[in-house]
Parts: structure tokens; C-alpha cells; sequence
């Protein structure tokens, strides 16, 4: 992990805190083009703290997808070292972004709480289940991109458009409870939003009807992370060690 924070951020400026301030620049600007364009509330909740709870968490997602590919490329010469396994050119990405992702949700939510635009968390352990499956998710999902991004290369001009596509099925700009039952059956099928919807209840508690089945997350993720062992497994024995 140290390697890859030295290798990404140097030692220059701020270092390794650009982790934080990143997904604090997303959230920020994208927060402040929405409250000039909806105001300052929306269904009665602060603009502001609607996008800092949804833009945060996508932020791990499209980050630790994009860190994902050629991942083992890259880092391919550490495999000299029988300590070092595959999984952990995955494991230690993942963790970087994790950690960055968390340190900006505690930072955002301290400010926005001073500014009266995020209440006190409702139900604290309710938002860090919701936020751990949600991040377990997104692992699942690195686990399968790093081996699929060695098999081809084509798969890299990909990856930005389909974090993208994304977004609709992310929970990230609506509650679920603000859809029509069709759409909110439909959406229930993805473990991103199962998993926002766990941590907005979590913060705004009775403020926000928030529908979600732990289950969903955790049976896709298994299932992915069982596919994306197996996967790293094969593209092991194919790797070259210089």
C-alpha cells in the first residue's frame, strides 16, 4: 500500500491525503451544481447531504474499477517475492481507495453536519453496514475486472463508459421510495442501491422511507468473488515474472 501511495501521489504537496481530497472534489462540485439547479432542498432533505451520502460511495466504485485494470501488468515484477500473491495487487488498490473514501465521508460530514446541511446519523450502525456491503460489492466487481483486464485489452476502453451506465442503477440521485412500484422492484435488483439505501436510512433515519434487502448485496457478492478467485487463479499461471 505504501509502494502505491508513493507511486500514484509522490511525496510532493499534500501526498497521500489526495486519496481524500479527491472524491471531496466530486462531491463537492457535483453537490453545488445541484443545489443551484434544485435549490436547497429536495423531498425535504438537504441537496447538499443528498450528494455528498450517494456521490462518495459511486466515487469508490468508478476509482477502485479503474485501479482494477492491469493492476497485475503493472505490478507484475513484485511477483518475484513468493510472499506476494496476485490478490494482493487487488487487495492493496482496494484498501487505498477504501480508506480515502471513508477519511472524505467523515471529513464531509463533519462540515456539512457544522452547516446544518447532513443531520447526526440516525442510525450509525445501520449507515456502516449499509457502507460495508456496499464497498463488499464493489469489490466483488475489482475482483473480476483485474483478471478480465489481462485477458484483453479491450476490455480497458470499456470500463469508462460502463461506470457511466452505471450511475442510473447506482441509488446515487433518488430514494427508491420516490419511484413507481415497477421501477422500484426493478432497481432492488441491484446491490448498489440496496446498499445506499441501508446508509441514507442510516443518516436521515424516519426522515426517508428507505426500502432495501440485505441479502441481495451480500448473495451477489459471494457469488462474484467465488468467479473472480477463479479468474486470478488462471490468469496467474499465464503471467510472466521479469
Amino acid at each position: 500500500m505504501i509502494r502505491e501511495l508513493v507511486t500514484r501521489f509522490g511525496r510532493e504537496n499534500i501526498g497521500f491525503l489526495w486519496i481524500m481530497v479527491e472524491p471531496l472534489l466530486f462531491a463537492g462540485l457535483v453537490g453545488l451544481m445541484w443545489r443551484l439547479g434544485k435549490g436547497p432542498q429536495d423531498h425535504g432533505i438537504s441537496v447538499i447531504g443528498f450528494v455528498a451520502s450517494g456521490y462518495i460511495p459511486i466515487t469508490l466504485f468508478r476509482h477502485g474499477v479503474g485501479r482494477s485494470v492491469a493492476a497485475f501488468t503493472v505490478n507484475g515484477s513484485l511477483l518475484y517475492h513468493r510472499q506476494i500473491k496476485v490478490l494482493d495487487f487487488i487487495l492493496a488498490r482496494f484498501a487505498i481507495e477504501i480508506l480515502g473514501c471513508m477519511m472524505a465521508y467523515l471529513f464531509a460530514a463533519i462540515v456539512l453536519i457544522s452547516f446544518g446541511e447532513l443531520p447526526v446519523p440516525a442510525n450509525i450502525g445501520l449507515f456502516i453496514a449499509g457502507w460495508a456491503l456496499y464497498s463488499l460489492f464493489c469489490f466483488a466487481i475489482c475482483l473480476i475486472i483485474a483478471p478480465l483486464s489481462e485477458m484483453s485489452e479491450v476490455l480497458e476502453k470499456f470500463i469508462p463508459v460502463v461506470t457511466y451506465i452505471m450511475i442510473p442503477i447506482s441509488g446515487l440521485p433518488y430514494m427508491v421510495s420516490w419511484m413507481t412500484p415497477g421501477v422500484r422492484e426493478f432497481l432492488l435488483w441491484s446491490p448498489f442501491v440496496n446498499g445506499m439505501e441501508m446508509m441514507r436510512e442510516g443518516i436521515w433515519g424516519n426522515q426517508v422511507t428507505a426500502y432495501y434487502n440485505i441479502w441481495n448485496p451480500i448473495g451477489f457478492s459471494v457469488i462474484l468473488i467465488l468467479i473472480g478467485l477463479t479468474l486470478c487463479r488462471r490468469v496467474r499461471r499465464t503471467l510472466t515474472v521479469e
